[in-house]
């Protein structure tokens, strides 16, 4: 008997469509590879209908004062509370995510961050008037950039939509957001409870793979084109955009180095590592993934670390005792098994190392050690539950290790010595630096990297006053 496939539809000017030329594509759930619906393979037409549709929507939403605004975010996130239960459901089968940890540590940080930004809608400011020139004031005025063209990724589908929709929507933008082509339930659901609340046209959700996307950032209708991706994708966006000079905001890959001092509390540098390197199955461009180890404690470390690993449980979606679900898809697992499969002779497979089961896309907590700087699995970003340990002598080659790889998103420090800490943090070439943590992300503080990590910020009053542009007011005295 075969199981009929839920549909998911575009959602474009408040209303569901399917593809124009009807094609789909099948989106598989992860933690059993088997497909489960079916989902728009958006072209040409789907963008074009997309883009006139926030077009349309833009100066009504533009001219909707700060307080509007803020309304109408406070209701989404009273919304998405009220539906936390639907949200959960469909991320999990989206992603293969525990139900009990999406529950815990994505739906209540995605409302609080709705409502920041839902305050943040009243705090447009500029520099204050002054006289600059004889016989002058000059203003600064704040405002939206436009049509907003965004791409999510596949790691953390609803709450990356929410770092793009909310701080674009509460500086008067209008939006077109395309999830990934493995993960659009939680989106299209997004899309339903938002569209009843928003003016239509405001915010659209199209469906696609990424010559959609592509489509998306070469249209001549956004002002503004912002992705959350590899790098790869990223600098693809930034060559595209550049031809009609569209604004770029780019939140690509990472490498984080977390750098664990001999003074370090070792029991509890494990502990937090092991749970910030193996969270959401190590599919995360913050993950503490890359260790490097002070060589007096370095043998201790990896051991406990190790035995971290194996204590640490993957499995299906509704086990209440697992701390990772499955790799997002076949391509992913088949690049995390590549690497282990390529280590060099000199390094060593400490824990896991390994594929779990035969269903589902589920890969072993995995600690790498005797590792040298410029091996690939240093430099590349692994995305998947694997952990690698280096030694380092002192604080200088510390920092050499860290800061030489080409990503520069975050990194933590481990150590009692706060000057060195204050040093460490000074120096680490990256857009976060931790202190005896690692991973914990709040909505008034910025998050974004440096180098091929990409620019721009999510979070915070630097992320909102990404969507927005400047504009100088001359006013004369005379006349």
């Amino acid at each position: 008997m075969t199981t009929e496939l839920r549909r998911l539809r575009n959602y474009i000017d408040g209303e569901f469509r399917d593809a124009a030329d009807g094609r789909t594509i099948e989106v598989v759930n992860p933690a059993t590879g088997e497909a489960y619906a079916t989902s728009p393979l958006s072209g040409q037409a789907d963008v074009d209908a997309a883009m006139a549709a926030a077009a349309a929507a833009f100066p009504a939403w533009r001219d909707t004062t700060p307080a509007e605004r803020q309304r109408v975010l406070l209701k989404i996130a009273d919304a998405f509370e009220e539906r936390a239960e639907e949200l959960i459901a469909a991320e999990s089968e989206n992603t293969g995510k525990p139900l009990a940890l999406t529950a815990s540590e994505e739906v209540p940080p995605m409302v609080d961050q709705i409502r920041f930004f839902a305050g943040a809608a009243r705090l447009l400011e500029g520099r204050s008037a002054g006289e600059y020139m004889e016989g002058m004031t000059s203003i600064v005025r704040r405002e939206p950039v436009g049509v907003c063209a965004q791409v999510a990724p596949w790691n953390y589908p609803m709450m990356m939509a929410v770092w793009k929709f909310a701080p674009a929507l509460a500086a008067g933008n209008t939006v077109v957001l395309k999830p990934s082509d493995t993960t659009p339930a939680s989106t299209v659901l997004i899309a339903e409870i938002i569209g009843a609340i928003v003016p239509k046209g405001v915010f659209n959700v199209i469906c696609g793979d990424r010559d959609t996307g592509r489509a998306m950032v070469e249209h001549p209708t956004p002002a503004m084109a912002s992705i959350t991706g590899s790098v790869r994708a990223g600098m693809q966006v930034a060559e595209s955009a550049a031809k009609d000079v569209k604004r770029v905001h780019l939140e690509l890959g990472g490498k984080a180095p977390v750098v664990v001092f001999e003074d370090a509390d070792i029991a509890k540098a494990v502990e937090d590592i092991a749970v910030a390197g193996y969270f959401n199955a190590g599919q995360d461009c913050t993950a503490a993934t890359r260790v490097l180890v002070h060589e007096s404690i370095h043998d201790e470390f990896v051991t406990a670390l190790a035995k971290a690993a194996a204590d640490t449980k993957t499995g299906q979606p509704d086990d209440e005792d697992v701390l990772y679900g499955p790799l997002n898809n076949a391509n992913q697992l088949k690049q995390v098994t590549g690497f282990i499969d390529r280590l060099p002779a000199h390094a060593k497979v400490e824990a896991g190392g390994h594929r779990v089961g035969d269903k589902g896309y589920f890969y072993a907590p995995t600690v790498v050690s005797g590792l040298k700087q410029d091996d690939e699995i240093i430099q590349n970003e692994v995305f998947g539950p694997v952990i690698t340990v280096q030694s380092f002598t002192d604080e200088k080659q510390a920092l050499e290790y860290a800061n030489g790889v080409e990503y520069a998103l975050a990194s933590s420090v481990w150590t009692k010595d706060h000057a060195r800490a204050m040093r460490m943090s000074k120096y680490l070439d990256f857009g976060c630096v931790w202190i005896n943590t690692h991973i914990p992300l709040v909505a008034e503080m910025p998050h974004g990297g440096f180098k091929k990590s990409g620019y721009g910020k999510d979070l915070s009053a630097y992320g909102f006053e990404d969507y927005t542009r400047i504009k100088h007011v001359m006013t004369s005295y005379e006349g």
